[in-house]
This record gives structure tokens, C-alpha cells and sequence, in this order.
């Protein structure tokens, strides 16, 4: 069955994360109208191969214009502009880069089948609690006819002494005493039959559904697909909780029916004692697997980077409890630990740290939409100072300290004989003393979050391994569609791979250590980390429309810009500033038609902050030998006009400049003036510098 056409299929609720997957960049009516040809293709091979790329952008246009043929046949306007509109984006967007559309599409096919992935293991819990519900209303309906034997038994008892007559010994009794028999081994059959649906149940809840969640929160935390399933869980283990519960429930009520007649072999002397551990034992197993962090520790402050604490500074934490029973609300009292698991060695010691704030809280439903929860929202560490608590031998910095936030409560059911100690562990922190450490400290997360499953493995850069490429390049892209509407395109990609990995870029199991991402002299990741701060405080608007290729080598520069005609100019980032910086090239010929390729040095946060981008390419200017200023950015790669592409971002008019105000001039004794860069032919130094108007 065609992956799309089982998509449909799915409940409301999986059908709203496959509608996030799709936006005016790859719009979900293409993924409707051509679904059978979408999926008839290898995307992931189209993502590597420029000319295959190409071959498969023109047909899909081509199946567009199909599609809209068919709608003109049924004379369906509407239907027919929307095509057009769809065909128009798609030509601006991905006519001179249609590896980024391959991605798109890879992207989302993979992510659509997770979604599928997720609701199949859903149907399966599903089909194994509809069984659970049918055995249990037949043995809700034995028990009930138990109960009417018992109340007919002791009727006629009472009515045949009365005359001086035993019902034992009529054969009225006969038929009741083995009518009676029959549905007490049923009721007993259908309880151990319940059990073991179950211990099922229970099973692949804590070793498969609640793993795989962790797993999938994992991933959101360092900026992958977010991890909204937190609710399904809950309501799966509030399911078997309750069905549990009810089991008990039943057996409780055997034992008083069986108080009142029983008789040889009965099945209920045999095995309830049985039953009744093996229930509590599975109630045991499901609800000390219940609590679990919702949202991972995180300072209000940097939500895009949990996992990284600073000292004095509070941070948030939430806990939910994935059993729903009201008799829990406010009964259980959870209490915030800070490295309750501790590691040391003999040549060794990280630093220790005591929580600060209000550590205790009692888990309710009010506070957060009904689930049961509890939301620490004030808690700080503080730095425990101890004489001669030197760190030796081993180089580990403390950016690649990991620490740990555990959570402790106890679960006390008198009732129901209910003694649990209950335990929760947040994934590994980094805790820094300066916000300049915040980089690296975000490394650190992003690498053992990326790397291990595990989430208490404190140890992990003693010995760091290395990673994939396949799997590097991915968080990567996550970085910046996390932060902006733009992950990172192939073409891309591949510049940062030959940034790492030289000659190795095509293998996507290329390993990269931790030392070369985030350890040498000029670290790679605090040169993405810049030009990320680069992009969110100027150039974010420009980033989101596509308007910066941004990564992309000095050759391929020179490749892409060679045929086209001269002002012709593209952006990318600077490869030697470690603070981020943007520059741009563009091509001009000289007397003999032979092309040149002139690039400005690139600005930094410093000049964007008195000029913006926009501003910057509309009034810069290169000295002629002739000492006559000229601008020579015409069109942004690869053919839009310069005032087109940024003409919208401009802060002043881009055809006529203000007439000069004389009247205020007069007052003021200044004349106005504007920041321009300035660079002198074959010179390259670039400056700001001012103008007088």
C-alpha cells in the first residue's frame, strides 16, 4: 500500500504532524497530486547528484503541468491557479539549487514513515488492549452470574429449611453446584488470561514504547523533529494501569464469593495467591516506570539550548507521572538531587554543586491540563568551593563535565498494598560559570545526545567516540532550522563535509572525533556556532528567504558564477572568523572578456551592527582607477536583480535619495550623513567610512 494513501488513514492525531512536515517550500498539494510518482523514486541517491537533481526538478514540473491539464479538463479554476502558483514557487526556489528540494523530500518521507512507524506500534498496543477489554467484560459477566448463583444458593437454603429440607440433597443442587463450578474455572481462566495479555502489555510499554520516547526527546533537545507523543503514553499506561486495577479488583471479590462456598479443588484456593502477586508485581513494574522528565532542565533564557545550566542562573525542569489515577492527585511529593549518582576516581574529581531554590514539589493535575505533573521553576546551582579540589591528569575540561538532576518520590497505596520508590534521571548536563562557555558546553550536549542513548553515562568524555558524518551533517542542519526557517541544503553540507572530512565527503560514514569538532585551536563547531549568533542577530530575514548561500568553497564560488554576466554576485560565510562573518564575490570581466572574481572582506557583527546587510549591498561602492565611485552588485545569484532580492529590507529608498532638509541643516550646523563601504579597485580593503550628502 502506497505510503501516502496509509497516512491518510491515520488518526487526527498523527495526521497534524504530517501536516507540519510540508509549508510553502514543498507545499502538501504536490505530495497529494503526485504521490506515486514521489514515492517511485531513490530521493536520498537524487540528493547526492547534481544532474540527476536537475533531471528530477523538471520532472516534476513537468508532472504539474500534467496535473494541471486534468484540471482544466474538469474546468476547475481554482485548482488550476493554485498549480500555477505552486509551479512559479517552486521554479524561484529550486530551479538553481534542486538538490534542496531532494533533500526536502528525503527529509520528509523519512519522517512520514517514522509517523507510520509510531502509530503501526500504537495499533499493536491497541489490538492487545481491545483483547484485554473483551476478556475482561466476560469475566466482569462471570462474576456477576457467580454473584446470582450465590444469591439463588442461599435463597433456597434458607427457604428449604424453613421446611425442613437440605438442598444438598436435592438435584436441584447437583445442576447449581455444577453450574457453579464451571464459571468459577472460567472466571479463574480468564484472570490468568488477563495477566499474561498484561505482562505484554507491560513489556512493551517500559521496553519499547517509554525507550523509544526518551529517545525521540533526545533528539528535540539538540533541535531535531519535536517529541509531542508524551500524552499517547500516558494514556497507554493510565490503560493498563486501570485494567490492573480492575483484576484486582475482581480477585478481591473471588475471595469473599469464596468465603461463602468453596469446595474441593476449587480454583480460586489454588491460584489465588498466585494471581494476586503476579498482579501487584506487574502493577509494581508499570507504575516505578512512570515518572519520567518531561522537559528536560533548561534556562528560560537560552530554550533552545537545555542541558546547559548556569551557575546562578534558574532554570526549569518538568516531571510528569504517565499513570492518570485521581486516587494519585497530591500523594505523591517528588524531590529534586543534583549528581545523586556521582562518579569519582583516584586521580580524578569534578566539581560539586548544591541545588538551590525550592527542590520539593507535590504532583497535581490542576497545574498542568490535567496530566498528572510537577514543574520546578526556580532551582539554581551554586559551585560547592573545597580547598584542594585541583583537577589532574586527565584533560577534561569543564565543558565536558557531565552532571546529573535525579528526581526521588515514594508512591503509598495502603489500600492496595502499594509501596513503591519511585526514580526519575534527566539527561546529562554541562554546568558552566560564564555564558562565554555556552558554546561549548552545547557541543558537549549536542555530541552525547547524538552519540549514546544512555542517559546516565557521566563518563562519556573520558573517552568520546567519534561520528559519522551521516550523523553530524544532520544535526547540523538541525542547528539552523531550529533557530531560523532554513536547515542547511546538500551543496551545503558538502562544504562543511570537505571542511572536516577532505576527500572523505562522499562517504557518509566518514568518522569525525571530538577533538576536531570542538577541541582544536580554531574548532569547527565554534566557527558554525558564530555564524549562527550572525545569522539570528543580522541576517535572519535573508537566511529564511535563501538569499545567502552562505557555505560554499572558494572553487565552486568561481564555478557557479563563472557564465553569468558580470555583477553577478552571491554571499557566503567567512571561513577564517571564528566570531562569524559574511562576505560577497561577484564576477566582472576585463578587456579580453577573461572573467574576475572580486570578493569584499567580509563584515562582522561590528559593521552589520551600523549597517545592515541589505543597506550595505545597496550603497557599496568600488573606487575606479578614475576615482569615480561605482557599485558593481547587480544581481544576486543567480540572475535577480539586486533591489528585487533585497530592495524590501532596505532602510531607505532605493531610486531617489531624501532631498536635503537645508532648513534643519541650518539649525543643526550638520549636514546628513550615511554609512556606505568603500573598497578601492584591486586593493580589497573594505571599511566604513562616511559620506557626506
Amino acid at each position: 500500500m502506497a505510503q501516502w494513501y496509509q497516512l491518510q488513514m491515520l488518526d487526527c492525531k498523527y495526521l497534524e504532524q504530517v501536516d507540519q512536515l510540508y509549508d510553502d517550500s514543498f507545499p502538501m498539494d504536490i505530495r497529494q497530486y503526485l504521490s506515486k510518482w514521489i514515492e517511485s523514486i531513490d530521493w536520498e541517491a537524487v540528493a547526492y547528484n547534481d544532474s540527476l537533481a536537475t533531471v528530477r526538478f523538471h520532472e516534476l514540473l513537468s508532472q504539474l503541468d500534467d496535473q494541471h491539464s486534468r484540471f482544466a479538463l474538469e474546468n476547475n479554476f481554482l485548482l488550476q491557479h493554485n498549480i500555477r502558483k505552486i509551479k512559479r514557487n517552486l521554479q524561484d526556489r529550486f530551479q538553481e539549487d534542486p538538490i534542496h528540494m531532494a533533500m526536502i523530500i528525503t527529509r520528509n518521507l523519512k519522517e512520514e514513515q517514522k509517523i507510520l512507524e509510531i502509530a503501526k506500534s500504537a495499533e499493536v498496543l491497541h489490538e492487545g488492549y481491545y483483547e484485554y477489554l473483551n476478556i475482561l467484560r466476560s469475566a466482569d459477566q462471570n462474576i456477576k452470574t457467580l454473584e446470582d448463583l450465590q444469591d439463588e444458593y442461599d435463597f433456597k437454603m434458607n427457604t428449604l429449611k424453613s421446611t425442613g429440607r437440605g438442598f444438598c440433597c436435592c438435584g436441584k443442587y447437583r445442576k447449581w453446584y455444577t453450574k457453579a463450578v464451571s464459571y468459577t474455572q472460567d472466571v479463574v481462566a480468564k484472570l490468568g488470561e488477563l495477566l499474561s495479555l498484561s505482562q505484554g502489555l507491560v513489556g512493551d510499554l517500559v521496553s519499547e514504547e517509554l525507550p523509544e520516547w526518551k529517545q525521540r526527546q533526545q533528539i528535540a533537545c539538540i533541535g531535531g523533529p519535536p517529541n509531542a507523543c508524551v500524552d499517547q503514553l500516558q494514556n497507554w499506561f493510565t490503560a493498563v494501569a486501570e485494567c490492573l486495577q480492575q483484576v484486582r479488583q475482581h480477585l478481591k471479590k473471588l475471595q469473599e464469593l469464596e468465603q461463602m462456598f468453596t469446595y474441593d479443588s476449587d480454583p480460586i484456593t489454588q491460584k489465588k495467591a498466585f494471581l494476586e502477586a503476579r498482579a501487584l508485581e506487574l502493577l509494581k513494574n508499570l507504575l516505578s516506570n512512570s515518572l519520567v522528565v518531561e522537559r528536560q532542565p533548561c534556562m528560560p533564557t537560552h530554550p533552545q539550548r537545555p542541558l546547559v545550566l548556569k551557575t546562578g542562573v534558574q532554570f526549569t525542569v518538568k516531571l510528569r507521572f504517565l499513570v492518570k489515577l485521581p486516587e494519585l492527585n497530591y500523594q505523591l511529593k517528588v524531590k529534586a538531587l543534583f549528581d545523586n549518582i556521582i562518579w569519582t576516581s583516584s586521580y580524578f574529581r569534578i566539581r560539586k554543586f548544591n541545588i538551590l531554590g525550592t527542590n520539593t514539589k507535590v504532583m497535581n493535575m490542576e497545574e498542568s491540563n490535567g496530566s498528572l505533573a510537577a514543574e520546578f521553576r526556580h532551582l539554581q546551582l551554586k559551585e560547592q568551593k573545597v580547598a584542594g579540589n585541583k583537577h589532574n591528569e586527565v584533560p577534561l575540561i569543564v565543558t565536558e563535565e557531565l552532571h546529573s538532576l535525579s528526581f526521588e518520590s515514594e508512591l503509598q497505596l495502603n489500600q492496595s498494598g502499594l509501596d513503591i520508590r519511585l526514580e526519575a534521571t534527566s539527561l546529562p548536563v554541562v554546568v558552566i560559570s560564564n555564558v562565554c562557555q555556552l558554546p561549548s558546553g552545547w557541543a558537549s550536549i549536542l555530541w552525547y545526545n547524538m552519540l549514546t542513548n544512555c542517559c546516565c553515562n557521566l563518563k562519556f568524555f573520558l573517552s568520546p567516540p567519534a561520528a559519522k558524518w551521516s550523523q553530524l551533517s544532520e544535526v547540523l542542519s538541525w542547528q539552523f532550522s531550529s533557530v531560523t526557517k532554513r536547515g542547511l541544503n546538500q551543496e551545503q553540507l558538502n562544504m562543511l563535509a570537505d571542511k572536516l572530512l577532505a576527500k572523505a565527503k562522499r562517504n557518509p560514514d566518514g568518522l569525525i572525533p571530538w577533538t576536531k569538532f570542538c577541541k582544536k585551536a580554531f574548532p569547527f563547531w565554534l566557527w558554525i556556532e558564530g555564524i549562527l549568533d550572525l545569522i539570528k542577530r543580522h541576517l535572519l530575514a535573508q537566511w529564511n528567504d535563501g538569499s545567502i548561500m552562505g557555505f560554499i568553497s572558494k572553487e565552486r564560488e568561481k564555478h557557479l558564477l563563472s557564465d553569468k554576466c558580470p555583477g553577478t554576485f552571491l554571499l557566503r560565510f567567512s571561513e577564517s572568523s571564528r566570531e562569524g562573518a559574511i562576505t560577497f564575490t561577484w564576477i566582472e570581466h576585463d578587456v579580453h572578456g577573461k572573467p574576475m572574481y572580486r570578493s569584499v572582506e567580509p563584515y562582522t557583527k561590528k559593521e552589520l551592527f551600523a549597517v545592515t546587510l541589505p543597506d550595505i549591498i545597496r550603497t557599496y561602492k568600488v573606487m575606479a582607477v578614475e576615482n569615480i565611485p561605482e557599485n558593481p552588485l547587480r544581481f544576486l545569484y543567480p540572475n535577480i536583480p539586486k533591489d528585487k532580492a533585497f530592495g524590501k529590507y532596505y532602510s531607505k529608498p532605493t531610486e531617489t535619495q531624501e532631498p536635503m532638509d537645508v532648513e534643519n541643516t541650518e539649525k543643526s550646523g550638520y549636514m546628513k550623513t550615511e554609512l556606505i563601504s568603500v573598497s578601492e579597485v584591486y586593493v580589497f580593503l573594505s571599511g566604513i567610512i562616511i559620506i557626506f550628502l
